[in-house]
C-alpha cells in the first residue's frame, strides 16, 4: 500500500531551539490519523512542513509520493487544509469567502457546498467581519469538505465550535473515511480523536513518544476496576499490586491495576466472592496524561 503521507526523520530547528526531532509517521489511503499533543509540542510546525510552508532541516516529507517542498504546488491540488484559527477577508460575506477559497483550489460551489452550509448552520449572507471564531471555522470547514481531494489536513479544526457542530464535523470525517480519503487530524480534544481516528501519534517537546492504534496503546495502560465482594478485601494491597484503592459507603471498592496484574487480582477477588464487577479501559484522556504528568512520576514502558 502506497502511503498518502510519509514523514521520515524530520528535524526542524529555529536557531538553537529544536522544534522537531526525528519525526516519522505515515498515513495510508482511507486512514484517519490523530496527531495529539499540548500547545507547543510541534503539531503545527509539522503541518507547516507537510504543506511546504516551512522547509525541514533534515529528513524527507512526501505527500502522494511527491516531495512536499519541491512539489508543493502540485501537492496542494490534492490537499484540503483547515487551520486552527481562520482569518477571512472582512468585507466579503461568508458565501463569497467560501467561493473564493474553493476557486483558489480549483473547486467550485456545488450542491455539496449547500448541504454543508445547512449542516453547520452557517449564515453565509453576513460579512466575515461580524463572524465569531466558530463561524470563521465553519467557513473554512465548508470550503475544505466541499473539495474532492485525496488528503484532508485539519489543525485544531473544531476550536470555537459548539458540541452540535463538533458532532457534525466528526460525522463528515467518518464519511470521508468511508470514501477512501485520508485525514490528518491535529487536536487536543481527546474525545474527538478517540471517536474517529484509526491511528494515534502522540508528540511531546518535538518528539514522538508513542504511536499506534488506540487498542494497541490502551494495551500499555492500566485498567480501572469497580468491584463488590461478599467478604472484605481490605488486605488486597498485601496480596497483589493495586493503585488508587478506594472504599465506597455501599461496600463497593474501586482500584486501578496494571495489565500484568490482572490475573492475580481476579484470582484474589474470586476467593472473596465477587458480587459485581465492572472493568473499564482508560479513556484517551487518561492515556494522554500518562505522557504529560511530572517527569518524576511518569511511567516507563
Amino acid at each position: 500500500m502506497v502511503p498518502i503521507i510519509e514523514l521520515k526523520d524530520i528535524t526542524k530547528k529555529f536557531g538553537k531551539f529544536t522544534a522537531l526531532k526525528n519525526i516519522s509517521f505515515q498515513i495510508n489511503s482511507g486512514e484517519v490519523l490523530g496527531f495529539i499533543g499540548p500547545n507547543g509540542a510541534g503539531k503545527s510546525t509539522t503541518i507547516r512542513i507537510l504543506l511546504g510552508i516551512l522547509r525541514a532541516d533534515s529528513g524527507t516529507v512526501k505527500i502522494l509520493e511527491q516531495d512536499a517542498w519541491q512539489n508543493s504546488v502540485a501537492v496542494h491540488r490534492q490537499v484540503a487544509y483547515v487551520p486552527g484559527d481562520v482569518y477571512l477577508w472582512p468585507n466579503l460575506t461568508g458565501g463569497e469567502a467560501i467561493d473564493l477559497l474553493l476557486k483558489m483550489n480549483g473547486g467550485q460551489h456545488t450542491e455539496r457546498t449547500e448541504e454543508l452550509i445547512t449542516k453547520f448552520g452557517l449564515d453565509v449572507r453576513k460579512k466575515a467581519r461580524t463572524y465569531s471564531k466558530g463561524n470563521r471555522q465553519k467557513v473554512a470547514l465548508v470550503a475544505a469538505l466541499s473539495m474532492d481531494v485525496a488528503l484532508y489536513i485539519f489543525d485544531e479544526p473544531t476550536s470555537g465550535l459548539d458540541p452540535l457542530n463538533e458532532a457534525t464535523f466528526q460525522k463528515e470525517v467518518l464519511t470521508l473515511k468511508e470514501q477512501g480519503k485520508s485525514v490528518l487530524l491535529s487536536s487536543h480534544i481527546l474525545s474527538e480523536v478517540e471517536k474517529i481516528c484509526d491511528q494515534i501519534v502522540i508528540i511531546r517537546n518535538g518528539e514522538i513518544v508513542e504511536s499506534g492504534s488506540l487498542s494497541q496503546m490502551r494495551h500499555l495502560t492500566r485498567t480501572n476496576l469497580r468491584v463488590k465482594t461478599s467478604q472484605p478485601i481490605t488486605d488486597i494491597q498485601l496480596q497483589v499490586k493495586v493503585m488508587n484503592l478506594m472504599q465506597q459507603a455501599d461496600g463497593t471498592v474501586t482500584m486501578t491495576i496494571d495489565q500484568q496484574e490482572l490475573s492475580a487480582v481476579m484470582a484474589y477477588l474470586a476467593q472473596k466472592g465477587i458480587i459485581s464487577l465492572v472493568s473499564t479501559q482508560p479513556s484517551l484522556d487518561e492515556l494522554f496524561m500518562e505522557y504529560y504528568q511530572d517527569a518524576n512520576d511518569a511511567r516507563k514502558y
